[in-house]
């Protein structure tokens, strides 16, 4: 199941309750340190130096453990307990080179901050050309607020242990947590903290496609229709067309205003010209997606007509994004079909009437209103992006980079989300359909990333149709 989204109070009383259980701390803390080694062992090759700074905290404990189980590297460790002592001590190691550096200065508890001896003691660490591991928390970040106490290491991954912490996820940590990581088994006792916001992890993924039997057919799989592009803007309704392909719904079809160059470049879709006699033609749709690329100029108010009728009374899923989530304010939806919207965070503050730093600030409040204002599931996009519906938690994505912010991104996502509701399998299932569309387009950048060359989204729509998990 999805993992909680914790402060620091939660789990120092998770710990507690560990404790009082008869489980050692000694223990816990060593299998935190296992865990930190094996992922070291992830992030570094054979016969590279790995550089451990290791505070008196359990932070250095863990960073301690990790140290003594790392075979085939070479390994250096400073013990800091006092930053201006070990300035010097520190500049030396950095001579070295090391691939890694590993922070275990401070943990998931500091609340002061710091002096100016720790700040510049961080800066030195900052200066650094080695990609940067933080042991639970960066350290200098406060983990309730995400805000920086003073100065803070600025981690290319972040380790955390049991749970995710809830100032890890702001957007004011994002330039210092880097990529978040949770290692979850690490002895602490099986019931959860509870939470109003929850973690996506691979596990919760694994189990949400399901398989095809042998004897079905394209039309056991649905009809996506794509109500999308316009002058200048046909790209978008191309992208979310092959996306929705990628979801494997039986067919797909695209009503356009900008049919001879979307007709011209697509082969595996259907294509109509979108006018006053597309209704039947949208009628045997099995989900809807009406938005990508509908910025032109000529745009005729049918267009918005027949949207707020769809969003109305449709008895399909709706998904609406870009343009067309400005023409389906006040609309009501009648009946108990998904409605789903996919807006940015720009968007979203349209939506909201309120500025993009309030959405930004609060995402999953503004997520949460949303979809009680408009009566759907939301995918609020962005670094982490929020799902949430009326009721229940709301979930957290645990995918994607910045590679993402791109024009198109969005389109790919949604038509992904389109293709996977189309498909009668998955009706009982939307959100967890969503979550996996929205987990999977953050996993499909991720893995292009890794390749270390430049990508765009015909790339991306390419590995969204690879295999999850090797």
């Amino acid at each position: 199941m999805p993992l909680p989204i914790i402060s620091v109070s939660q789990m120092r009383d998770w710990e507690d309750r560990t404790v009082r259980s008869g489980v050692p701390e000694q223990s816990v803390m060593q299998l935190a340190g296992q865990c930190l080694s094996e992922y070291i062992l992830q992030l570094t090759k054979s016969g590279q130096l790995v550089f451990f700074l290791a505070g008196k905290g359990n932070n250095g404990g863990d960073a301690r453990i990790a140290a003594n189980q790392i075979p085939d590297r070479k390994v250096s460790l400073l013990s800091v307990e006092d930053a201006g002592d070990c300035l010097d001590g520190l500049i030396r190691c950095l001579a070295d080179k090391p691939a890694l550096i590993v922070d275990g200065l401070f943990g998931i508890g500091l609340n002061r901050s710091l002096d100016d001896k720790w700040v510049e003691f961080i800066s030195k660490i900052n200066l650094s050309s080695a990609k940067v591991l933080a042991v639970d928390c960066p350290s200098g970040l406060n983990c309730d607020t995400g805000l920086i106490m003073g100065g803070a290491v600025r981690a290319d991954v972040t380790l955390t242990f049991g749970a995710p912490k809830i100032g890890l996820i702001r957007d004011t940590a994002a330039d210092y947590v880097g990529s978040i990581f949770v290692a979850p088994e690490i002895g602490l006792l099986d019931e959860l903290p509870k939470s109003e916001s929850y973690w996506l992890t691979d596990a919760d993924m694994k189990c949400v496609l399901s398989p095809r039997p042998a004897d079905s057919h394209k039309g056991s799989y649905g009809h996506v229709s794509l109500i999308a592009g316009s002058t200048g803007y046909h790209g978008a309704a191309l992208l979310s067309a092959r996306s929705s392909l990628m979801a494997r719904p039986g067919l797909v079809s695209i009503f356009t205003h900008s049919y001879l160059p979307v007709a011209c470049q697509i082969q595996s879709a259907m294509v109509h010209p979108l006018g006053k006699d597309c209704v039947e033609a949208l009628s045997k749709s099995t989900a809807i997606l009406i938005g990508p690329g509908l910025a032109g100029k000529d745009i005729p108010d049918s267009t918005r007509q027949l949207t707020r009728n769809l969003w109305r009374e449709s008895a399909n899923p709706i998904i609406v994004d870009a343009s067309a989530l400005d023409w389906i304010c006040d609309i009501n939806p009648e009946g108990t079909a998904p409605r789903v919207i996919t807006p940015h965070p720009g968007e979203a503050a349209r939506m909201l009437d309120c500025k993009v730093s309030y959405i930004q600030e609060n995402r999953n409040e503004s997520a949460k209103n949303l979809a009680r204002n408009y009566g759907a599931t939301v995918v609020l996009k962005g670094r982490h992006s929020v799902i949430a519906q009326e009721e229940g938690p709301v979930l957290i994505n645990s995918t994607g980079n910045s590679g993402l912010a791109q024009g198109g991104s969005g389109d790919i996502l949604s038509g992904y989300i389109a293709g996977m509701l189309a498909q009668p399998n998955y009706r009982e299932n939307v959100v967890e359909a969503i979550a996996y569309s929205v987990w999977k387009h953050g996993r499909s950048a991720e893995r292009l990333a890794l390749r270390g060359q430049s990508w765009g989204m015909e790339q991306l729509i390419d590995e969204i149709g690879c295999m999850d998990f090797d």
